[in-house]
């Protein structure tokens, strides 16, 4: 480790598994970047679900994996592993990270990095890795949306629906979107919604069958699972497919396979953390290619619900969950 960075530092990490009010900030040791690593002076970080399912004791960080929170974070190159280029220094770095980006220094795969599109703050590129891997594999990649297609998106206020609802938009597609409250409707439909459906009070199923003349949408993104799943297949078209990021009613489903072979319908799903380093890779390529053009011409762009400090990580965790959230919540050390 540089004699200019502590060997130590403060993070936050779940004392236990449990509600919000088990995070804490501990002491952690300033890691160090090991081959094809570097290491990050923290700007920010995103919050996402499987930080609170972490946080929960539901999902574990994979063996080796510190135990400190946080899966994508933007900042400054300080230090460079075994093999990387020494001109990383000093630059700006948004990086999918399989842990450890809410503390004030965070390792990173440069396979998993990306350059910060001038035009975004620190917080926003913070927002972003999380959901350009999640909604690149499983919107365009497990759900192969194509031009002219139509999506449902469920969740549609959420960090990974308003990016979903933006790059659909921007690929092409006509998009059906899900919210709770209308008071959002205005700006979904602003970043590319075509139809904003308010699930509490409207059957989302009626209202895509309606949307597309009665044909139904070709592809679902849903967050909810339990009982939606069923709905979902109603909603979809012949040779539709159905993607699964998440099961915030419930991860046990019944469906009817007949449905699905009669009407050639297809599941999908995944979970990000699994992936091995070089599908993680191959990915980030792959958005490199089609996703950060679009971010540095401001054609997307994330949407940023509140910046936080790190040592609010608790009271953040209980916004999310709380449901009130619309787009992203950052963290930010001191």
């Amino acid at each position: 480790m540089s004699a200019a960075l502590p060997s130590t530092m403060q993070a936050i990490v779940a004392r236990a598994p449990g509600d919000a009010s088990v995070l804490v900030l501990a002491e952690r040791p300033v890691p160090e970047p090991a081959a094809g690593e570097v290491l990050l002076r923290v700007r920010a970080a995103g919050i996402n679900r499987p930080d609170i399912m972490q946080r929960q004791g539901i999902a574990k960080p994979a063996p080796g994996v510190t135990d400190v929170l946080g899966l994508e974070v933007c900042g400054e190159v300080v230090a460079c592993g075994p093999g990387v280029a020494p001109a990383l220094l000093g630059q700006r770095r948004m990086a999918l990270v399989p842990g450890g980006g809410y503390a004030p220094w965070c390792v990173a795969a440069v396979a998993h990095a990306f350059a910060v599109p001038e035009r975004l703050s620190d917080a926003e590129a913070a927002a972003l890795p999380e959901g350009l891997f999640t909604v690149w594999h499983n919107l365009f990649e497990l759900g192969r949306l194509a031009m002219g297609e139509t999506v449902l998106i469920h969740g549609a206020a959420g960090g990974i629906g308003t990016l979903a609802v933006q790059l659909a938009h921007a690929a092409g597609c006509s998009v059906v979107a899900t919210a709770s409250d209308t008071a959002r409707f205005a700006e979904l439909q602003a970043l590319g919604a075509d139809r904003v459906v308010c699930w509490p009070t409207t059957d989302f199923v009626q209202a895509c069958l309606d949307f597309t003349g009665g044909r139904g949408v070709d592809v679902v993104l849903d967050m909810v699972g339990g009982d939606y799943v069923r709905r979902n297949l109603q909603a979809l078209a012949f040779g539709g497919r159905h993607v699964s990021l998440s099961f915030l009613q419930g991860s046990a489903v019944t469906v009817e396979l007949l449905t699905l072979m009669q009407r050639q319908l297809s599941l999908h799903s995944s979970t990000m953390r699994p992936q091995t380093h070089a599908e993680k890779a191959r990915m980030a390529q792959a958005i490199a290619r089609h996703v950060l053009p679009l971010l540095a011409s401001g054609r997307i762009a994330p949407r940023l619900h509140a910046r936080l400090p790190l040592a609010e990580a608790a009271q953040a965790h209980a916004l999310l969950e709380s449901g009130q959230v619309f787009g992203k919540l950052v963290l930010e050390p001191s």
